[in-house]
């Protein structure tokens, strides 16, 4: 009748009643019910010693059950076959994540880890702590990679209680033996004293950070202002100067068109003068051939006739020394034009002082 009940769980079973997930290399035990081998396992090793009993009806073994083994194979691929056809499912557990410790092959992701087991379960093999009376009572986290660290390394037992004399979590033989006498509570006790310091710390942090909030907005609008007051500057920089050179080349034009009007002024001055000595020179041509004809004459009458006539060439031909100016004002030009350029390196000095303080 067992038999039966066995080869019918067999075919007709296809999950399992702790993880409620499909059976990953079951074992079945005499009432004929099938199950995981790592929940059924998990479940005796948790079980008070010397009980031994089914998760699903109860039904009690004798000591060290022998649960006969339920082998799908081909189920066993297909799961195993899904798991890796998935590699990407968020349920496994990847880099960083904590792994459930009774998960075989690819872990799953812990959700719980058991301060009394030391071990951390995925949300199928956390049934047994929701659902089973005694592992209700174990003390259950977040899941966290390193649970050694909550045991006593001298007496390997969870450290519940703190020495306050010493600064440091103890377990309960602590209390009675290295820390006797000394002031000691219970660390949960302990945490809430420390987490009301801790949540005035944080408030303290938090207007810490709301006022450098403000300070950190208070500059970014200084450097608004700033930038507004840059580009405004800009602007009138080169409005000033686009004026500036426009007046510059303005004059620059002006003082050409008067130094080509003294320039044609001179030049016809030079001109006329020009014509002037030509026709002198001229005239002095024709008297020195006049004065050579009458030192070659051999007639003493003629030369002595015309002697008085030739000898006022002198006074005649004797003109005042013409001089022309080479230059077209030199000095009024070149001082006008120093004068500017001290004023414009004045500015310039003056410009860079006023724009130095400012900033």
């Amino acid at each position: 009748m067992a038999d039966a009940s066995i080869r019918t769980s067999e075919k007709d079973q296809d999950s399992c009643p702790v993880c409620q997930d499909l059976l990953k290399n079951p074992v079945t035990c005499k009432c004929g019910q099938s199950f995981c081998s790592a929940c059924i396992h998990s479940l005796k090793q948790y079980s008070p010693k010397g009980s031994h009993s089914c998760p699903q009806c109860g039904e009690a073994f004798a000591p060290k059950p022998v649960p006969r083994r339920f082998i799908k194979v081909e189920r066993m691929k297909k799961v195993e076959l899904s798991s890796s056809n998935h590699p990407s499912d968020p349920s496994y557990a990847g880099p960083g994540d904590v792994g459930c410790d009774e998960c075989t092959g690819r872990k799953h992701k812990a959700v719980k880890s058991c301060l009394m087991c030391l071990a951390s379960f995925c949300e199928s093999h956390l049934i047994p702590h929701t659902t089973v009376t005694y592992l209700k009572r174990h003390k259950l986290i977040e899941a966290s990679p390193d649970l050694q660290e909550n045991n006593c390394s001298q007496h390997d037992k969870l450290n519940e209680f703190y020495c306050r004399t010493d600064q440091k979590c103890i377990c309960a033989s602590c209390v009675l033996n290295e820390h006797k006498g000394h002031d000691t509570v219970e660390a949960e006790t302990e945490r809430m004293a420390k987490q009301t310091e801790i949540a005035e710390k944080q408030r303290e942090v938090q207007q810490r950070i709301k006022d450098k909030q403000k300070e950190l907005d208070e500059l970014k609008r200084s450097l608004d202002t700033l930038k507004c007051s840059a580009q405004a500057a800009l602007e009138d920089n080169d409005k000033i100067f686009t004026q500036l050179i426009h007046t510059i080349e303005k004059t620059r034009s002006e003082v050409a068109e008067l130094i080509r009007a003294q320039e044609k002024m001179e030049y016809s001055r030079v001109v006329r003068l020009h014509e002037q000595l030509e026709q002198k020179i001229a005239e002095l041509h024709r008297r020195d051939t006049e004065l050579q004809k009458l030192l070659n004459t051999d007639n003493n009458v003629y030369f002595l006739k015309h002697f008085q006539f030739l000898s006022s060439l002198s006074a005649s031909v004797n003109s005042p020394i013409v001089t022309v100016s080479q230059h077209i004002k030199p000095d009024l030009v070149r001082k006008s034009l120093s004068d500017l350029k001290m004023e414009l390196q004045k500015f310039g000095k003056d410009c860079k002082f006023s724009v130095e303080i400012s900033f």
